[in-house]
């Protein structure tokens, strides 16, 4: 892990495309401002978290599922 000092005002930049800058600090909290761009996602680390514990368990499947999946998918084809 890379740790760096900032201060309020102050930006790194990762690549060319994204920079963050601290807008302020208040206690334990810190304000951060996002320079990204339009079509990247960005997610709360806790929450995509969660989405991917729940997706992980949404679908179970096992090799019998997908072979009988297969078998299907081969009779289909013309």
């Amino acid at each position: 892990m890379l740790i760096l000092a900032r201060r309020p005002g102050e930006s790194i930049c990762l690549g060319e495309n994204i920079r963050i800058t601290v807008l302020s600090m208040q206690g334990k909290q810190v304000k951060l401002g996002l320079d990204i761009p339009a079509d990247t996602t960005v997610y709360r680390e806790e929450l995509y978290k969660r989405a991917e514990e729940e997706n992980k368990g949404a679908i179970p499947t096992n090799n019998e599922d997908l072979m009988v999946a297969l078998q299907l998918w081969k009779r289909k084809k013309p």
